[in-house]
């Protein structure tokens, strides 16, 4: 009986944690349609925010093997299924930022970035690129 409390407290607590974090999987919702595009896994290495795209929902136009034409660089071609398109966002308070941090592989284009977790809902993240005043904003969702 003991070992089910604990074990029912362990997950209970770690649901908990893991609700309160910008860490896990996330279903992106386009800010212009309103459909839903890809799961971007968000991870956190040496104290960075990274997010990169791990399935992409529209299997339409090349689904999973789908390339990222407008890309610059070295991502120009190469598959978007397991691109990087958030890079090495800081802490900032509860903002997580960066500049010329996240990368829409639609266009190719790279902007600033700020993330942050909805006061009060924690499984939805909003994610702002943006350049100067410009900017727009995405409301994207936890996968559980």
């Amino acid at each position: 009986m003991t070992k089910f409390v604990l074990t029912l407290a362990s997950i209970l607590l770690w649901t908990v944690v893991n609700s309160q974090t910008v860490v896990g999987k996330w279903k992106t919702i386009d800010d212009e349609t309103g459909k839903a595009k890809s799961i971007v896994e968000v991870t956190i290495v040496d104290g960075k925010l990274y997010g990169k795209i791990i399935q992409l929902l529209d299997e339409k136009d090349g689904g999973k093997d789908k390339v990222c034409t407008a890309c610059p660089g070295d991502r120009k071609g190469k598959k978007i299924v397991g691109m990087t398109i958030i890079s090495g966002l800081d802490k900032d308070g509860s903002n997580w930022e960066a500049d010329d941090a996240i990368l829409d592989p639609k266009n190719g284009k790279i902007y600033d970035c700020t993330v942050w977790l909805d006061g009060n809902n924690k499984d939805i993240l909003h994610v702002r690129g943006y350049i100067g005043f410009f900017y727009r904003t995405q409301d994207w969702h936890r996968v559980k």
